[in-house]
């Protein structure tokens, strides 16, 4: 780290410890999983199986027992939010933040679905809509089978394609319980959670999400800030908040967003090597992922592929496969020559990984 103009520059190693810190990855967090969840301000959830992973690698006694008890306690939920993709909130994030993300999930709904919408009316294709979640759990399919009707030129799964963002829905279980499959059944978060979505000030609930953002990521751009929460008008919310921030800046000159009571771990402090889901929060909640995965691998990082940190950036790809006995094999395909001390850790954490995804039946390692 040094110095430009008086503003303290954190190099790359600098923003990956501080990275690994804040999202809970440099060492094991003893909070419980509702907590974690309410930290990192959701876990991409787009894979249902997935939180279930990055849970346990950050936490110190996670169990998927937990978390399946959350979704069927409806303490989180399962709901479409940040860049409109599916995330697992806890229920009072659904009900604060999905206000402030609805313009932006339209949006982006009828960017890409438009032309494919002639005629539809937008307030009352969700009219004619929420009744039918509401009543019971359904298919976004089904619902855009039931209202094909009204609207016969258009296809029906593009209009429940778009409903998933014109209605606030939760996806409900036995999706994204552990080991289960199960299809994307949503309801209405009032009929889930008997509760609308709430009514806050939006100028106070992004100014809160801007701070739990830099808690869980910073320190972080605006540009990173955007590319998590896929929301516009954040200028208006940093210059707001910028009294109670503090400031550095990156290698590239970039001004890093930071609130003043989260440390910065030691640039040196050895970090462990993690097993982290498709599309974990540690890759995707920045414009500038370099503080994580190097540009050369930037594109595993949406499509889906399953990532290994080592040395705190990623190193490896990994995959998981059910054995006849009940048991998972974890195989580890490295993205560069690991040392002999890098292949013991790994071997050792994918072997903790196997036994965890076959609920304690030891598995089977390979590729390292």
């Amino acid at each position: 780290m040094g110095a430009r103009r008086g503003v303290e520059v954190l190099d790359r190693r600098a923003l990956n410890r501080a990275t690994l810190a804040r999202q809970l990855l440099l060492r094991r967090d003893p909070r419980d999983a509702l907590a974690a969840v309410g930290h990192l301000a959701g876990l991409q959830a787009q894979e249902p199986q997935e939180p279930h992973v990055g849970l346990w690698s950050r936490l110190a006694s996670f169990r998927p027992g937990e978390l399946d008890g959350l979704l069927e306690s409806r303490g989180v939920v399962r709901t479409q939010l940040m860049r409109r993709t599916m995330h697992l909130v806890t229920a009072g994030d659904c009900l604060r933040l999905r206000p402030v993300h609805q313009a932006m999930l339209v949006a982006r709904a009828t960017g890409t679905l438009g032309r494919r919408l002639p005629g539809v009316d937008l307030a009352e294709l969700a009219a004619a809509a929420e009744p039918l979640f509401a009543a019971e759990p359904r298919t976004l399919p089904d619902v855009g089978r039931a209202l094909a009707g009204r609207w016969p030129g258009v296809a029906p799964r593009d209009l429940g394609d778009v409903l998933s963002s014109l209605v606030p829905l939760v996806q409900t279980p036995p999706r994204g319980l552990w080991r289960q499959q199960a299809p994307a059944r949503l309801t209405t978060v009032r009929a889930w959670l008997g509760r609308d979505v709430a009514d806050a000030p939006h100028d106070d609930v992004l100014d809160d999400l801007v701070l739990r953002y830099l808690r869980a990521h910073g320190p972080a751009a605006s540009a990173d800030l955007r590319a998590w929460c896929g929301l516009s008008g954040l200028p208006a919310v940093v210059a707001r908040l910028r009294p109670r921030l503090r400031t550095f800046r990156d290698e590239r000159g970039r001004e890093l967003l930071d609130v003043p009571d989260a440390g910065l771990p030691d640039r040196d402090e050895p970090a462990p090597v993690r097993f982290l889901p498709a599309f974990d929060n540690a890759v995707l909640g920045y414009e500038d992922r370099t503080r994580i995965v190097a540009d050369e691998h930037r594109g595993l990082s949406v499509t889906g592929a399953r990532l290994v940190l080592v040395d705190g950036s990623v190193a490896a790809t990994w995959t998981g496969r059910d054995l006849p006995d009940g048991g998972v094999a974890v195989t580890v395909q490295p993205l560069r020559p690991l040392t002999p001390a890098e292949r013991g850790e790994v071997g050792a954490e994918a072997a903790d990984l196997a036994a965890f995804l076959g609920d304690g039946v030891p598995g089977t390692v390979e590729g390292v």
